[in-house]
């Protein structure tokens, strides 16, 4: 029990290291919010690292308009809470702008417009470093990542061309135009951050718990049924006790059949499952390196 208390405290003690080096050595940071559980952890942290002042970095929404609605009352709540700054991204005006196409047919999605509008608004605001929730143990591609991950004056990432981090020194320097994407959490694993989630008795969406909705089935995956989604004749919609292990756009988000009600019995099913969190997002299932494919373009 002490190692696994001593466990946390180790990732939590990194973590808040880590966003306090970025504000010491970046002029205009941003904390990149979902509304999932790694960001909010990431908020929470940040919270903890710079009480009794207030944290220093706005949060940055990119609201794709095909938000869970408890997502959106979840953030607003969070940022009334603490006292944040929250600044928001629309996709939807930069559809409506002609500045990205919006996808046809029955597995459109705009996960993939986000990245348009991230760094539209990373542009805007001039930030030069954006904290983001991402663990090296979610997926193949975010394995690759640094602390410090260094993004090009277009936005872009380039996996061969890391910076090395010995001895807990971090390189942030820059040219103009170019930013940094930070990662504190990123020795964290997904059961590390449901304990220590529960540890300290953080609230959170009630879509990450057991609740009746009503879904239907695609290529093997449940998807809550959504006004923004178009179904095939075949796809029957039902109702089922599910949850959300990841919280994202609706179009692409999976749900789990569960009963898990309570932190402690996600914990239990957490420990249990063999499959990734993102196992359940039909984003990364487009190809093989989906997700580093968007990340080279400037995704999260």
């Amino acid at each position: 029990m002490n190692y696994h208390i001593n466990h946390l405290k180790e990732l939590e003690s990194e973590s808040i290291f880590l966003l306090r080096e970025v504000a010491s050595q970046f002029q205009n940071p941003v904390i990149l919010f979902s509304g999932g559980k790694d960001s909010i952890l990431m908020t929470y942290l940040a919270v903890k690292a710079f009480y009794p002042a207030k944290v220093p970095f706005p949060l940055l929404h990119i609201d794709t308009g095909h938000n869970f609605p408890e997502t959106l009352e979840y953030r607003d709540q969070l940022v009334e809470k603490y006292g944040l700054s929250l600044i928001v991204g629309f996709v939807q005006e930069a559809i409506d702008k002609g500045f990205v196409t919006e996808e046809r047919g029955v597995n459109a999605s705009r996960n993939a417009l986000q990245t348009y509008t991230l760094l539209d608004e990373l542009e805007k605001g001039k930030y030069d470093a954006a904290m983001g929730g991402g663990r090296r143990d979610e997926e193949k591609a975010r394995a690759k990542e640094r602390f410090f991950s260094h993004r090009d004056e277009f936005g872009q990432w380039d996996p061969k061309n890391q910076r090395p981090e010995l001895w807990n020194l971090f390189n942030g320097r820059k040219h103009l135009g170019e930013h940094f994407r930070i990662f504190p959490i990123s020795n964290w694993t997904e059961l590390d951050v449901w304990q220590y989630l529960a540890s300290e008795k953080v609230p959170l969406p009630n879509l990450y718990f057991s609740h009746k909705r009503k879904v239907f089935e695609r290529d093997g995956m449940l998807l809550a049924d959504n006004e923004h989604m178009s179904k095939k004749p075949s796809e029957i919609v039902f109702e089922e006790v599910i949850r959300c292990r990841t919280i994202g756009d609706m179009t692409c988000t999976g749900v789990w059949r569960s009963t898990a009600s309570s932190v402690e019995e996600i914990i239990a099913e957490v420990a249990t499952t063999r499959m990734t969190e993102r196992g359940g997002r039909s984003d990364d299932k487009r190809s093989e390196t989906a997700m580093e494919d968007r990340k080279k373009q400037g995704y999260f």
